[in-house]
């Protein structure tokens, strides 16, 4: 009886045959995909981040306790949401010139310094919500010239000054929501002449004189805030729960109107000079009053010394014998 065995398959197929049987797009993708992750020196993708074609670095979600290494100028868009980024130093982004979108959401961020976005003239979309901002420093976005979308909400953010936004020409989208801002600073609105989209609720808004200029902007663009008619200030008293949108201009009417830019430049530029005016003249007055009185002094003297002169008997000449010497004589 036979015993069981394995069928018979031939002669086993030639090496080159077994080489193009091989599973040699899988074996050719696999570098191609280990590359697109990040490695620390990787020239293509940054630090602890995983790469897209396209130029996006998804850095998000990994703990990261500052902005990654290894920024490059292919980078076009960067996701540096829900890490713990506390703090954007000078430069934060600089190798990333070519960046068009940042995502810095859910960080924790407390302090961006005033050059932290320099470098970054081409970015469009800014995200710096749900963070723990309290104050912006004059100039930090004046780097921004290309941006299109800033989002600045759920945040701390007390009081925004115009010089924080400096001139935005093609901003028109921003995010002021769910932060603690009793008004908006006169001029904030007026360096954004391109903005269509204004988000503004969940702030705490005090109806007062301070107002004003929010009041104005809203009245003059209806439409570029979708929640305006849901803006309601929390004081004070009498006012509470009033709408942002039925103040009419009359209702500031006991309001000192605040000067336009304009002015305050001329106030500016007259100000030293009309300053070194008023000691030049100052000067000029002291001087002529000084001299006066020294004239003055000298006049005084003079008269006091020909008093003294007439006084004084005349001195014998030197052929009068003296008074005395008649005396002793006779």
């Amino acid at each position: 009886m036979r015993s069981p065995s394995l069928p018979s398959w031939g002669p086993p197929p030639p090496l080159p045959l077994l080489l193009l049987l091989l599973p040699w797009p899988v074996c050719t993708q696999a570098p191609a995909a280990a590359a697109s992750r990040g490695t620390p020196g990787a020239l293509d993708c940054p630090e602890a981040c995983v790469c897209a074609p396209g130029g996006q670095a998804n850095c998000s979600g990994r703990a990261l306790p500052a902005v990654p290494g290894g920024l490059n100028r292919r980078v076009r868009a960067l996701l540096l949401n829900h890490n713990r980024v506390h703090a954007l130093p000078p430069g934060a982004f600089v190798d990333a010139g070519a960046l068009l979108r940042l995502d810095l959401r859910e960080n924790g961020l407390r302090w961006v310094h005033a050059r932290a976005f320099w470098g970054l003239g081409a970015l469009e979309q800014l995200d710096l919500s749900a963070n723990q901002l309290e104050a912006l420093l004059p100039g930090t976005f004046a780097p921004l010239r290309a941006l299109r979308a800033l989002s600045l909400a759920e945040n701390r953010l007390a009081r925004l000054e115009p010089a924080a936004l400096g001139a935005l020409p093609l901003l028109r989208a921003l995010s002021l929501q769910d932060n603690d801002l009793p008004a908006l600073a006169s001029g904030l609105l007026e360096g954004l002449p391109n903005l269509n989209t204004l988000r503004l609720r969940g702030n705490p808004w005090t109806c007062g004189c301070a107002l004003r200029p929010l009041c104005a902007w809203l009245r003059g663009h209806p439409r570029h805030a979708p929640e305006a008619e849901t803006l309601l200030c929390v004081s004070p008293g009498r006012l509470t729960l009033s709408p942002l949108t039925a103040f009419p201009e009359a209702a500031f009417s006991h309001c000192a109107r605040s000067l336009a830019a304009r002015d305050l430049a001329v106030v500016y530029a007259l100000g030293p000079v009309s300053f070194l005016a008023s000691l030049a003249a100052c000067l000029a007055l002291g001087s002529a009053f000084t001299a006066c009185g020294a004239r003055h002094r000298r006049r005084r003297r003079r008269q006091a010394a020909a008093r003294r002169q007439q006084r004084r008997p005349p001195d014998p000449g030197p052929g009068t014998a003296s008074p005395a010497a008649t005396a002793a004589q006779a």
